[in-house]
């Protein structure tokens, strides 16, 4: 009787305690954006192996163009997921708002002008919206600005003008038409724009550090994840422009040159496939002089707003039912301020 009354008290007190209740061991869930890494990675280590169809002309050329568009795009990635952490992490919660506007009609354009202080392209503006979103910023700013960034920055306009030295007012049509085009995004997000086409965790406002945890180790984990996330919509995105610019024939491009009503949106669809870096776009726009001004302006205007490893990015970050959404629009109103501005000024 007694061993039975210990036993029951052992199992007794095994109940109450929390410290007797057997360890569960959590696994932190995987990133969607890493799954895609480690596809991309596999998909890589596919296309260098010495498998003999991999050696045929047109294999060769959609992996050269796939990674090109990667490596050059990689680097920026890698600076925006730094300077996502780093404002999580070190910067105060209440910084942009308080930097910002009160009224979100006034801070849309205050953001858009933002953009030029940010020497990145597409990919970098992308975390780094999100992260201002997350400390409070209405996202209609923060997409001004995610707009503004690849498209204004002075490493973009002075390689605008290399790239067109015998034409100067191309880098201010250019400067015009981007400001206007993410502006005007931005003020129709506050008219038409609905909290639900983002993702979930974009509706909680993030309060930055917090108290007890390493800044370090905040930083760390932020830009591990973001840095994953959009790695694998990234090469996802490399992969479908790739995949345009093998399968197209040359002689497709050579049908719009002379039509100056086919050349501008064929030349802003173009800029959305081809996925070339902010960077390096002017280059491109240049080497195409059988396509009218105009229409080479709506090129460097559309591509560092809207392409495909841009809206993968943007599927992956705040969500496929903004992404469609908004880059169908932003194509729409870029196209629309490369006309209008580029008739007045080129």
């Amino acid at each position: 009787m007694e061993k039975t009354d210990e036993w029951m008290g052992v199992v007794e007190g095994a109940t109450v305690a929390p410290a007797a209740a057997p360890a569960v061991r959590r696994t932190p869930p995987r990133s969607f954006g890493a799954a895609l890494a480690i596809t991309a990675g596999a998909t890589a280590l596919l296309l260098l192996a010495g498998t003999q169809w991999l050696n045929q002309p047109a294999v060769q050329a959609w992996r050269t163009v796939c990674l090109a568009i990667t490596v050059q795009a990689l680097p920026f990635l890698l600076l925006g997921t730094v300077l996502s952490g780093a404002i999580n992490a070190f910067v105060p919660a209440d910084l942009f708002t308080r930097a910002l506007p009160k009224r979100p009609a006034f801070a849309v354009p205050v953001a858009g002008a933002a953009g030029v202080v940010l020497p990145g392209c597409e990919c970098a503006s992308v975390p780094v919206a999100h992260s201002l979103i997350r400390r409070g910023v209405t996202p209609a700013a923060a997409f001004a600005f995610l707009l503004s960034a690849p498209a204004v920055n002075p490493v973009v306009l002075t390689a605008t003008a290399v790239a067109f030295p015998d034409h100067p007012a191309m880098v201010v049509a250019r400067l015009a038409a981007s400001l206007v085009t993410a502006a005007t995004m931005g003020w129709l997000w506050l008219w038409l724009g609905k909290e639900k086409w983002l993702r979930p965790v974009l509706r909680h406002r993030h309060t930055g550090h917090q108290r007890g945890r390493s800044r370090w180790n905040e930083f760390r984990l932020g830009f591990q994840h973001d840095f994953l996330h959009a790695g694998g919509f990234l090469v996802l995105g490399a992969m479908a422009a790739a995949t345009f610019n093998i399968t197209v024939p040359r002689s497709v491009l050579d049908t719009f040159t002379g039509s100056p009503w086919l050349s501008v949106p064929f030349l802003a669809a173009l800029a959305v496939v081809l996925a070339v870096c902010s960077e390096a776009d002017a280059f491109v726009a240049a080497s195409l002089t059988g396509f009218p001004p105009i229409a080479r302006l709506a090129f460097l205007v559309v591509g560092p707003m809207v392409d495909l490893k841009l809206i993968a990015l943007q599927a992956g970050t705040f969500g496929r039912a903004f992404a469609w959404r908004f880059s169908t629009a932003t194509t729409g109103v870029a196209v629309v301020a490369s006309v209008v501005i580029g008739g007045a000024l080129l």
